[in-house]
């Protein structure tokens, strides 16, 4: 676990802050359950030190997920969040993920993008 006061990382997740964004990359790999949502949700507060920011997250490293776990980011998660722009594959998880966003009703503006530089468009009117 690295930790900077704009950069850190820890077994599931690189996050780091730029341009006044939230940027937040999922390792290859990842299994989220409820335990595994906690903790990045505890880590990403960490680093934000009290501070609301636009998120973009990559979830192309997510391989699955539990469903507590996807409704635990998709409430608790938006602590502390402005805007969230999620980063997928164009794959079976965007169609999950797509589906998921009408489903869970994030409680902040959230987007699927498969293009980065259309997700930190859509969160520039969030910085």
């Amino acid at each position: 676990m690295r930790f900077s006061a704009s950069y850190f990382e820890n077994e599931y997740a690189h996050f780091w802050i730029r341009n006044s964004i939230l940027f937040f990359e999922y390792k290859p790999n990842v299994v989220i359950d409820l335990t595994v949502a906690q903790r990045i949700v505890a880590d990403r507060i960490q680093i934000q030190n009290e501070k609301a920011y636009p998120i973009l997250c990559d979830i192309r490293g997510i391989v699955d997920s539990d469903k507590a776990a996807r409704d635990y980011l998709a409430q608790s998660g938006s602590v502390l969040t402005k805007a969230v722009s999620l980063v997928g594959h164009q794959s079976i998880s965007l169609i999950i993920t797509s589906f998921y966003l009408k489903i869970g009703k994030p409680s902040v503006p959230t987007k699927l993008f498969t293009d980065e530089s259309a997700a930190l468009a859509f969160l520039e009117a969030y910085k």
